[in-house]
């Protein structure tokens, strides 16, 4: 089935009529156009009804946005998949991944924010106001694919944007937020059509005068040698990583690199490293979903774990649970918190816990202050707790 543009638009057109809150819409043989909102798949009716979905028209709909294009046709052939980003005139923009799963093309549709969100509207923590004032180093914002980490780091963008007269340059697959030059000028390179790898680009970078750098994501040894170059030689370095937590962001980091590189890489990044965010969005009490936070700093104790390793008592959950005065946190203090607000559910509260039995204990503490009854909340696969970080 051939699928023209107009058509297309059309038809996301009344998607967005019907669920205007969608985060992602999941087109896929054999099941109707799907809306995400608020985590939850829920289906799309169109007209005209184009029922499940057959392979010729999730065909039809993924050559209607790769058009003539032949970098994405050829990346789509060898390696199963490409991105790309689509504005639906006047509704907004996404970020596309079209990929082949069981002999027929499938399509994510991720929904970009039609302007540029601030630290105060995502809840960020207060060490990103520390890091906008950062004049060189590396920072990693981490977590899975929809945890919120591009809306984190173009806020971060933005308010060094508002106040720093800098150049800064993106590097990102594909261009999400599109930011206006304010105090700062913002050149913004898209991968694929302004350069060919992240390490290339980011290598170009250098010759371009920037302070401050966003790579979209490292990748590969490659990227996190130029990266850490980079920011060992007064830029500003900002970028992600599909990492859970900070501690195992450090590990994958190592991971890059073979043994014979590890000292190296770990004196070179306790010198140059500046904060480790990972964050995770969980669903709300009421609707919606809320952003839960773990923040390392690089501070004399994260120096030292990163140039010895962990041992015994000496973890990086350790440090950060004590470094409340340097703004740090992790994951299950943040949780804590939200649950004695009643953000979130006792429930979601320990499916997220690096330590379980840990945090049940202080959610008993809370839920005793309140005067409300202790239970033991039993949870399939919560009858043992998971290793540390």
């Amino acid at each position: 089935m051939n699928m023209t543009r107009p058509q297309l638009d059309a038809i996301m057109t009344q998607v967005l009529d019907q669920h205007p809150s969608v985060a992602d819409i999941v087109i896929t043989t054999g099941k109707v156009i799907q809306a995400e909102v608020d985590g939850q798949l829920r289906d799309a009716v169109v007209t005209p009804d184009l029922g499940r979905l057959s392979p010729l028209v999730t065909k039809g709909m993924a050559l209607a946005l790769i058009g003539e294009n032949a970098r994405l046709q050829k990346a789509l052939a060898s390696k199963g998949s490409c991105d790309l980003s689509y504005a639906l005139t006047g509704r907004g923009r996404f970020r596309v991944n079209i990929f082949s799963q069981r002999g027929s093309l499938a399509l994510v549709m991720r929904r970009l924010p039609s302007r540029i969100p601030t630290m105060a509207e995502l809840g960020l923590p207060g060490a990103f106001q520390e890091m906008a004032v950062e004049k060189n180093g590396l920072i990693l914002v981490t977590g899975g694919t929809g945890s919120g980490k591009s809306n984190s780091l173009a806020a971060l963008i933005d308010s060094i944007n508002s106040h720093y007269a800098g150049h800064i340059v993106t590097l990102e697959d594909p261009v999400e937020f599109t930011h206006p030059h304010k105090a700062g000028t913002v050149n913004q390179r898209e991968l694929g059509i302004d350069f060919d790898t992240f390490a290339s680009g980011l290598r170009a970078a250098f010759r371009q005068g920037p302070k401050v750098i966003l790579v979209g994501e490292i990748r590969d040894p490659e990227t996190m040698e130029i990266a850490l170059q980079a920011a060992g030689t007064g830029h500003l370095v900002l970028s992600t990583l599909h990492t859970t937590d900070t501690g195992s962001t450090i590990s994958r980091v190592l991971g890059l690199f073979g043994p014979q590189e590890e000292r190296l890489v770990r004196m070179r990044l306790a010198e140059c490293l500046r904060y480790v965010v990972s964050q995770r969005l969980l669903p709300k009490v009421g609707g919606g979903r809320v952003a839960v936070f773990e923040v390392m700093k690089n501070t004399l104790r994260v120096k030292d774990l990163i140039l010895q390793g962990e041992s015994g008592e000496k973890t990086f959950y350790n440090v950060l649970e004590a470094g409340g005065t340097y703004g740090m946190q992790t994951f299950d203090q943040h949780l804590l918190r939200l649950f004695e607000a009643g953000d979130i559910t006792e429930e979601t509260a320990l499916l997220s816990a690096s330590d379980r039995s840990r945090l049940g204990q202080q959610m008993d503490k809370v839920k005793t202050k309140k005067g409300e009854k202790v239970t033991s909340l039993v949870i399939e696969g919560l009858d043992e707790d998971p290793a540390r970080p």
